[in-house]
């Protein structure tokens, strides 16, 4: 007999687009700065609150003194990483996001400037659940981006308006963005930023995650010098 209480997923699948988190840009809180000791160094920590219910955060370097460290020039290093629970949080190996978050912290601590923590990105802007179909599209043969196109679903969905607000809201409108990926540049010099260089975030693929690395670099345009995986 059934268990009324249990989930049935065949009649929880709503269209995949109406999961996708939809963006306001209009920015209606902001906390102040609090410092967070980490392994790369401390930053001072602020949240930022939007019209549409996301919450997104921003670390900037600290230095030994506790005043912000914003770089030799009158352009910080900037890092916007999109959220990514399974590989952030649970470390997993399909994706290259927790160690890009871990070098992006480490580059930022190094030359100044500011990570700013995209929530409401997950698997480049479709959603968790999106994400977690799409990994099971992938386990049947597809890639990353066919995953997407497969659920109906653009190969990237995210939107940068909010990380141009919360740039903005630092004093930050010329950057050296740290990113492979050209298409976050144009995304924020579309909001009127000025992004001087493309800093690389590069880190070693593993076996499970060379065919996601090898598709953002040959389908994706994403600037990736990959060597095999133990080369």
């Amino acid at each position: 007999m059934n268990d009324p209480r249990r989930a049935d997923p065949e009649e929880l699948s709503p269209d995949p687009g109406r999961l996708v988190p939809r963006t306001d840009p209009e920015l209606i809180a902001v906390t102040d700065p609090v410092t967070v000791p980490t392994p790369y160094g401390s930053f001072a920590v602020r949240a930022w609150g939007f019209a549409d219910g996301s919450e997104h955060l921003s670390a900037t370097a600290l230095g030994p003194d506790g005043t912000p460290v914003l770089g030799s020039d009158q352009a910080p290093y900037v890092r916007l990483h999109s959220e990514c629970l399974t590989g952030d949080v649970f470390g997993s190996r399909r994706c290259d996001c927790g160690p890009q978050l871990q070098e992006g912290l480490r580059i930022i601590a190094s030359h100044g400037g500011t990570l700013v923590y995209l929530r409401q990105h997950e698997g480049r802007g479709i959603g968790l659940v999106n994400k977690l179909r799409a990994y099971a599209l992938q386990d049947a043969g597809l890639d990353t981006l066919d995953a997407n196109l497969e659920l109906g679903l653009p190969a990237d969905a995210r939107d940068y308006r909010q990380a141009a607000r919360i740039l903005e809201g630092l004093g930050i409108t010329v950057l050296h963005l740290v990113t492979n990926n050209p298409a976050k540049a144009e995304a924020l010099e579309r909001e009127g930023l000025t992004v001087q260089t493309l800093e690389p975030d590069v880190v070693e693929p593993v076996p499970e995650n060379a065919r996601y690395l090898q598709t953002k670099r040959d389908r994706m345009n994403h600037r990736l010098l990959l060597h095999p995986p133990g080369a």
